[in-house]
């Protein structure tokens, strides 16, 4: 049987665009603050 060959990292994912990711550099922050004009239910993963 074949397996998958994309398995997802909770922590590099977190890492990499969580919340407090996207709040540690200026252009993250101006994704947060553009997914909070637009309305959106998830601002970060």
């Amino acid at each position: 049987m074949t397996q998958q060959t994309l398995h997802g990292t909770s922590r590099k994912r977190k890492r990499t665009s969580g919340f407090r990711a996207r709040m540690r550099t200026a252009t993250g922050r101006l994704v947060i603050k553009a997914r909070r004009s637009k309305g959106r239910h998830r601002l970060a993963v």
